[in-house]
């Protein structure tokens, strides 16, 4: 007598993940999706089936070349009438390149910053940057500062497209989130201000190297990103803080020592060779007073404005800001060894490069950019991240007001007062506290975390995840 075997249960299948929609996982722009048909259907299954050509990261790609051409049209009027005089103020197109192509000598020599008496007021790898992109501008009669600016544009494009897709490849089933980098409107105005978008590509590729587990490759992109600008380095804090929860300690070691041997490699041969050209931006940025839109530079213009209001000099504003940005990070620290469930990698990040912006003495309107890629990762909530992003574009241009007003002869009627200039700071500075709050907010109620609501606990966790915690403040409180 024959018989049929028993089977045991169906293996499950493993294929694509589904990856979320944005017209159906956010409220606010399920609104706007009616002249496009409405939300995606729900049965269908992004992720898993083929979308053709039109890939998310393809899509990505090409929201990310419109809005390169709005920062260049949004730039246009000084690229065809130059960057003289107030120009760059009165049309809001400043740029650090044109100015500093001048200023620091890079017209006459390529790289200036690395000659004798040289000043060069940026870290060695972004001088290094500046000088090879300055050697590639032949000499000769026309408009080379316009040249070197278009050049640093179309890499900083290229950075820009490097950071969209690290972005979507580090949040895991929810890669449309890069669409608020590729259409950051802060990025659109600022980012060709000066060269942060490399220290930002750096910190980007350095998430996603350790979203896939690779710890000493983000400790190298860490360190090469501090190489080119200081907040890079913040990283770390959020990595000591998932450490001493967990007990893993070794990630940390080995991220450091990658960080440690890039940032030397890249330092120690200018310090050695030229050893006061490497220490002036370490002496600089302790000298230098405070910084437009900085909280510190509207005190002080405050108090030029209010009888008996003192004013901050340069070391107590040092002070002032070290300190509050120390009790900060140990705030952060606080909540990320309270929270119920382990915060995720992006939220500690977030809070504190968004905590270091916050109360440097030095704000330029570029900075925003450092902190998109973060935003997308940490609170991926459109309506949030516009109204975060209106209150930048005001400040945006409420800064080069204030100083077109400063510098130009023009009467006060004409002009937006100083105290438009103040109300604007102060507004970004609560919009972006705003966006910090409903940060930490989620880190205490998981369920509000959009990026937890989708199913995953954090895409970033790189050798951390699944580990259980070992150390809670108050206790053990969640898994």
């Amino acid at each position: 007598m024959s018989h049929t075997p028993t089977q045991g249960p169906p293996k499950p299948r493993i294929g694509p993940v589904r990856i979320t929609v944005p017209s159906r996982s956010d409220a606010f722009l399920r609104k706007f999706t009616e002249v496009i048909g409405g939300p995606l259907g729900r049965h269908s299954s992004p992720g898993r089936i083929s979308p053709g050509f039109f890939t998310v990261e393809r899509v990505l790609i090409i929201l990310t070349v419109i809005a390169a051409l709005l920062a260049v049209a949004s730039k246009n009027a000084c690229r065809m009438n130059g960057w003289g005089g107030t120009n760059a103020y009165a049309w809001a197109c400043y740029s650090d390149w044109t100015s500093l192509f001048h200023a620091r000598g890079f017209a006459e020599n390529p790289f200036a910053p690395f000659a004798t008496g040289a000043e060069f007021e940026y870290p060695v790898l972004m001088s290094v940057v500046a000088s090879l992109t300055a050697a590639l501008i032949p000499a000769g009669e026309y408009n080379r500062a316009l040249a070197f600016f278009d050049l640093n544009f179309l890499l900083m494009v290229g950075l820009w497209m490097v950071v969209v897709i690290a972005t979507a490849r580090t949040a895991g089933r929810r890669p449309w989130d890069a669409a608020m980098v590729a259409l950051g409107p802060g990025i659109i105005l600022a980012g060709s201000i000066n060269w942060d978008m490399w220290a930002v590509a750096f910190l980007a590729l350095a998430m996603l190297a350790w979203s896939r587990q690779n710890a000493f490759l983000a400790g190298v992109l860490i360190g090469l990103g501090t190489a080119m600008k200081l907040f890079p380095i913040l990283f770390f804090g959020a990595v000591i803080v998932l450490a001493i929860r967990t007990g893993r300690y070794r990630p940390l070691w080995v991220s450091l020592g990658g960080a440690a041997l890039a940032w030397t490699a890249v330092n120690l041969p200018l310090a050695v060779v030229n050893f006061d050209a490497w220490k002036h931006f370490f002496t600089f940025t302790e000298d230098r007073g405070a910084g437009l839109s900085s909280f510190w530079h509207i005190w002080n213009v405050t108090a030029a404005a209010v009888p008996g209001m003192a004013t901050l000099d340069a070391s107590l504003i040092n002070v002032l800001a070290m300190g509050l940005f120390v009790a900060s990070c140990a705030g952060i620290a606080y909540l990320g060894l309270r929270a119920p469930v382990a915060p995720r990698l992006s939220q500690l990040v977030f809070l504190i490069v968004a905590s270091f912006v916050m109360f440097n003495k030095v704000y330029s309107p570029q900075f925003v950019v450092w902190l998109i890629p973060l935003a997308a990762l940490a609170w991926p909530k459109w309506k949030d991240f516009l109204i975060w992003q209106l209150f930048e574009v005001l400040h945006f241009w409420a800064i080069w007001m204030y100083l077109y007003a400063s510098t130009a002869d023009i009467k006060a009627s004409n002009t937006f007062p100083t105290s438009f200039y103040v109300f604007a700071v102060l507004g970004h500075m609560i919009a972006t506290g705003y966006l910090m709050y409903r940060v930490g907010e989620s880190m205490f109620r998981p369920e509000l975390d959009p990026v937890r609501r989708v199913g995953q606990l954090d895409p970033q966790a790189g050798a951390f995840a699944g580990a259980p915690d070992k150390f809670v403040l108050g206790g053990r409180r969640g898994l």
